[in-house]
C-alpha cells in the first residue's frame, strides 16, 4: 500500500529533524497544522441542482509570516492532499526566504463535468464560507489547479462585498485589472529556468546542445519549453495528458503552444485523430508518444510539469535524464527518489525548482500592500536574484552536508522555520 501525500512530506521532515539535530518539541511544530478548516459549501448547480460540496483550507505554520497557498478545485482534493500541499508550501516560502508561512485549500469536485457558471458559484460560495479565515495579513490564497485568475477575481469580488472595501491583497494570482502582477504567469517556469542554468554553469559552465523533455504542457510546462528553447537548449519531447510528441531532431514550442491552443492535441502537430503524416514524421526524426513516455525518453533533463507521483518506483530505473528539474508539486515517489539516487541522477526538487510562483504572488503582494506597480523587467530582475540565492544556499549546505538536494532543501526550509519559531518563543 502506497503512501499518502502526508506520510511523503513526514519522511521528507525525518530526514529534515536528523541532518539539524532538532528536539521532539522543535519538530513537533512541523507534524501538524496550526489550524484545519473544514466546512460544507452549499451551491445551486444548474444541472445538478442542490449540492454540498467538502471544501478545506490549511494553515500549516505562520512562524515566518501570514499563511499563504493555493486553492484547488479537484475531485481528489481531500484533506490529506490538502494538509501535504499546506505543509509543502511553508518548507518552500522559506527556501525562497519569502516572508510567508505555508496554507492550502481545497473543493472536492471536478470543475471539467461544469459549467463557467456553476464554477463561479463554487468560487463565491467557497469565498464566503472562508471570508473569516482570509485576510491581507493572515492567510493570502492564491490560484492552484483548475483554478486560475478568473476565479481568484470572482473570489476576491466576493470577500470584498464581504468587508465592504477594497483589499486587493487578500488574493494574488488575479488579473492585472484587479491588482494582478506583471510576470506572474510565467513566474513558475522562469524561476525554473533561472535554477537550472545556475546548475548547469555550477556543474558544466561549458555544456551546450542539452536536450530537454517536458511532461505537461500547461502553464508551468509550456513556458518552461519556450524560456529553455530561446536559451538554447533543444526540446525533445512534449506531452500531456493526452499524448505528445518526441523529436531527436528538436520541437518548436512555440508551435507546440500554437497546436494545443487550437486543437487541444499535441499529436496534432503531425497528425489528424488516427491518421498520422509519416512523411513528416520521419523528416523531423520524431514519433508520437503517451505522456508516461517522457518519462522514460532519451533527454539529458527531464521537467516532470504535470501531476504528482509520475516518477515512480516501476519506471525510475528506466529514467535516462541526468538531472531531474520538478516543476510540478511532489513529481517523484519516496522510493523512486532512491531508485535515482543510486543511478547518479540529479534530482531539482519541487520546493526550490517551481518556488518562482509563490516568490511572485510576494511580488503581487507587496505592490498590492503599496499600491505601485512594476513592470514585467521589474518583476524579472527582482525574481532572478532570489532564485538564484536560494540554489546557491542549498548546493552550498548539499555538499557541507553530503546530502542531496531534496534532502537539503528540506532541511533548509524546516531550519529557518524553527529559527522564526524560536525567536517567537514559541519552542
Amino acid at each position: 500500500m502506497k503512501n499518502t501525500p502526508f506520510q511523503n512530506y513526514l519522511l521528507n521532515l525525518e530526514k529534515a529533524v536528523s541532518v539539524l539535530g532538532l528536539s521532539k518539541e522543535e519538530s513537533n511544530i512541523l507534524r501538524e497544522p496550526e489550524n484545519i478548516i473544514e466546512k460544507k459549501i452549499k451551491v445551486e448547480l444548474e444541472e445538478e441542482g442542490s449540492k454540498e460540496l467538502n471544501a478545506y483550507r490549511v494553515q500549516f505554520n505562520n512562524a515566518r509570516g501570514p499563511y499563504k497557498g493555493g486553492i484547488r478545485f479537484h475531485q481528489d482534493a481531500d484533506i490529506n492532499e490538502v494538509k501535504a500541499l499546506a505543509a509543502v508550501m511553508a518548507i518552500k516560502c522559506a527556501v525562497a526566504d519569502i516572508p510567508f508561512g505555508g496554507a492550502k485549500g481545497g473543493v472536492q469536485f471536478n470543475p471539467k463535468h461544469m459549467s463557467k457558471r456553476d464554477i463561479e458559484k463554487v468560487s463565491r460560495a467557497f469565498a464566503n464560507a472562508f471570508a473569516d479565515d482570509i485576510g491581507v495579513d493572515k492567510d493570502i490564497p492564491a490560484p492552484d489547479v483548475y483554478t486560475n485568475s478568473s476565479v481568484m477575481a470572482i473570489m476576491l469580488d466576493e470577500y470584498e462585498k464581504i468587508v465592504n472595501k477594497s483589499e486587493p491583497g487578500v488574493i494574488t494570482g488575479k488579473p492585472i485589472e484587479l491588482g494582478g502582477s506583471l510576470g506572474r504567469e510565467n513566474a513558475t517556469a522562469q524561476g525554473g529556468a533561472y535554477v537550472l542554468q545556475e546548475f548547469i554553469d555550477t556543474i558544466h559552465p561549458k555544456k551546450k546542445d542539452l536536450t530537454v523533455a517536458v511532461q505537461g504542457f500547461g502553464n508551468a510546462g509550456s513556458n518552461i519549453a519556450k524560456i529553455l528553447h530561446y536559451m538554447g537548449y533543444t526540446i525533445v519531447a512534449v506531452a500531456d495528458s493526452k499524448g505528445g510528441v518526441y523529436s531527436s531532431n528538436g520541437i518548436d514550442p512555440e508551435h507546440a503552444v500554437k497546436v494545443k491552443h487550437e486543437k487541444d492535441d499535441l499529436t496534432h502537430m503531425y497528425c489528424e485523430g488516427t491518421v498520422c503524416d509519416l512523411e513528416k514524421l520521419e523528416r523531423d526524426g520524431a514519433k508520437i508518444i503517451k505522456n508516461e513516455d517522457v518519462i522514460t525518453c532519451e533527454c539529458d533533463i527531464l521537467i516532470p510539469a504535470a501531476l504528482d507521483e509520475q516518477i515512480h518506483k516501476d519506471n525510475a530505473k528506466d529514467v535516462k535524464a541526468k538531472v531531474i528539474l520538478e516543476l510540478a508539486n511532489g513529481p517523484t515517489t519516496p522510493e523512486a527518489d532512491e531508485i535515482l539516487k543510486e543511478k547518479g541522477i540529479t534530482i531539482i526538487p519541487d520546493i526550490l525548482a517551481n518556488a518562482g510562483g509563490v516568490t511572485a504572488s510576494y511580488f503581487e503582494w507587496t505592490q498590492n500592500r503599496n499600491g505601485f506597480y512594476w513592470s514585467e523587467e521589474e518583476v524579472q530582475k527582482k525574481l532572478k536574484p532570489i532564485m538564484i540565492k536560494a540554489f546557491t544556499d542549498i548546493w552550498k549546505m548539499s555538499k557541507e552536508k553530503n546530502i542531496p538536494l531534496r534532502d537539503t532543501a528540506f532541511a533548509l526550509g524546516v531550519d529557518r522555520i524553527i529559527q522564526a519559531t524560536r525567536h517567537r518563543g514559541r519552542v
